[in-house]
């Protein structure tokens, strides 16, 4: 599989939602990949969260990165989190 980077963008709201650049490269390597939108990638993946996020407890975390396919790499342009 080829790099996967993370753009500043990305990398900058890490904190605001709370994935780990692991839990999106897994995504990427793992999950099947469908078309978003304006030619972008995207896929999903639920992990076991069973922690509190914003003071609630959450027992799944889905991990949704959206990201483009270049000739060499991977660029994951941003990540949406959700909780469940």
């Amino acid at each position: 599989m080829k790099p996967i980077i993370f753009t500043a963008h990305a990398t900058a709201n890490i904190p605001k939602r709370g994935f780990t650049k692991e839990e999106v490269i897994d995504s990427i390597k793992t999950e099947k990949w469908e078309m978003g939108d304006l030619g972008k990638w995207e896929c999903k993946k639920e992990f076991v969260y069973d922690k509190e996020w914003n003071g609630k407890t959450y027992h799944i975390k889905l991990i949704r990165p959206i990201f483009a396919e270049e000739e060499d790499r991977i660029v994951v342009i941003t990540v949406y989190t959700y909780y469940f």
